[in-house]
């Protein structure tokens, strides 16, 4: 059968947005089009694909296996059509970059004014999460996380230098309840804790000195999971928290927060953009390469 591409783009679309308005916003269209390129593709296929109610749109089953199906392939059909059109030169479409909080300010912040500056054809979707999701099965172009965290079958390029995460506190709860010294003196601290959207497991502290690790699995009153929750959480007197040190950089200058056990911050070896091996020829992939290691990485 000839492929129905309005509706199967239009499918994907409500799959991915969760109704047929949010679709039909991320492709400029009507929401009417969405429904009846849907209906059309249903008709064509001959099974529902969509479940509509008045308060929700819910796939099918077999509507499931279409979008997992079928989202992959369109991506890789709409990345071979770029990396055409890019052969003239030309940075065209939507980069969709899946990234944690901590990323937003080393990475988005100082590329994405530059990137849309050099290439006016493009536009850029960032979506900001702190669990791992499946970029391809979501459909991302790339994602940006720390090395550790990438699968190995995915390509990795550095984004970042290496970088600390660092112990902080106020002053204000340092001076109420000491110091700590030693790792194990955390124990007896309040600590800030993450805990992992991916997994629900809480974090331990990875402290290291001089090639010696230790893991140190703290407790206290406040858990959550979102870094800069961490950060006020530190910052209001609420206890220690584990942090990556381009977040409290300025908390540290201007007093607000001190760091603890500085001999025991262990280095990450920083950020790192991720994709699938086959996209590493895309024209707005290599577009957002070229700027962003041009702006993160230092000169040698």
């Amino acid at each position: 059968m000839a492929i129905p591409w309005n509706g199967v783009s239009a499918f994907l679309a409500v799959a991915e947005r969760g109704g047929f308005s949010a679709a039909a916003r991320a492709l400029g269209v009507s929401a009417s089009a969405v429904s009846q390129a849907v209906r059309a593709l249903e008709a064509g296929v001959g099974v529902p694909l969509v479940v509509r109610t008045t308060r929700s749109v819910r796939l099918t089953e077999a509507g499931e296996v279409l979008a997992r199906r079928a989202g992959p392939a369109v991506a890789e059909v709409g990345g071979a059509l770029e990396a055409a059109a890019g052969s003239a030169g030309r940075v065209t479409g939507t980069l969709r970059l899946t990234l944690g909080g901590i990323a937003v300010p080393l990475v988005v912040e100082p590329v994405l004014p530059e990137l849309l500056r050099r290439h006016p054809g493009l536009s850029v979707e960032v979506s900001v999460e702190d669990r791992f999701v499946d970029i391809v099965e979501q459909r991302f172009h790339a994602g940006v996380r720390l090395s550790e965290s990438i699968e190995p079958d995915l390509a990795a390029v550095r984004l970042t230098p290496p970088f600390r995460f660092v112990v902080v506190g106020s002053p204000a709860y340092l001076t109420a309840r000491g110091t700590p010294r030693r790792p194990d003196d955390l124990l007896a601290h309040d600590a800030i804790v993450f805990r992992s959207p991916t997994t629900g497991a809480l974090q331990r502290w990875d402290l290291e000195r001089r090639g010696r690790t230790r893991l140190v699995a703290v407790k206290g009153r406040v858990t959550c999971d979102d870094a800069r929750l961490l950060v006020r959480g530190a910052l209001d007197g609420l206890g220690l928290a584990y942090v990556d040190e381009h977040s409290v950089r300025q908390h540290l200058a201007a007093g607000r927060l001190r760091e603890v056990l500085p001999d025991w911050a262990p280095e990450v070896p920083g950020f790192f953009l991720y994709f699938p091996r086959r996209s590493q020829g895309q024209p707005k992939l290599r577009a957002f390469l070229d700027v962003a290691r041009e702006v993160l990485l230092p000169r040698r």
